[in-house]
């Protein structure tokens, strides 16, 4: 599988941990960083890993922060990306069985090494269950059309 990675500062570890288990399965990853513990801003790792994403770049992205929200936020806002926080079996499943997440957001203060790539292996491995998720889905996509058509929308402060 083609992914995208990315990480702030806060998630570096946890985001080259993973990345050596995905080079262990074959898998080709592209890391948009960060490299160092330095501060980044996280929304401009996050805004490129899930453009790559829906622009079709890589099949699926995994984000990796302090707690996997921030990077999420971020990252649901590039219209066609699902992105959801995991933190176990439960949540990493139902996010692809039933939402067809395709943006994997980790938090490094949230869940041990271990937990994340037992994580990372069920949310690559599970597929989208289709049939009534599906009409779902496309409900998700059409509030998406409909939102960004809206010209009365603006950021809430």
């Amino acid at each position: 599988m083609l992914l995208v990675m990315g990480c702030d500062h806060g998630g570096l570890a946890l985001k080259n941990d993973l990345k050596a288990q995905l080079a262990a399965l074959g898998h080709s990853i592209k890391d948009f960083g960060t490299f160092t513990k330095d501060a980044v801003d996280y929304p401009d790792i996050a805004f490129l890993v899930a453009q790559g994403v829906a622009r079709c770049e890589y099949e699926r992205g995994i984000l990796v922060d302090t707690t996997g929200i921030a990077s999420a936020i971020v990252a649901n806002k590039v219209p066609g990306i699902r992105a959801t926080p995991c933190v176990d079996a439960v949540t990493a499943k139902s996010s692809r069985e039933h939402n067809d997440a395709n943006v994997l957001c980790l938090g490094a203060a949230v869940v041990s090494s271990e937990k994340a790539r037992e994580i990372l292996s069920l949310w690559l491995a599970t597929p989208f269950a289709g049939g009534r998720h599906a009409r779902r889905v496309e409900k998700i996509c059409q509030v998406e059309e409909m939102t960004m058509k809206h010209d009365g929308l603006h950021c809430v402060r």
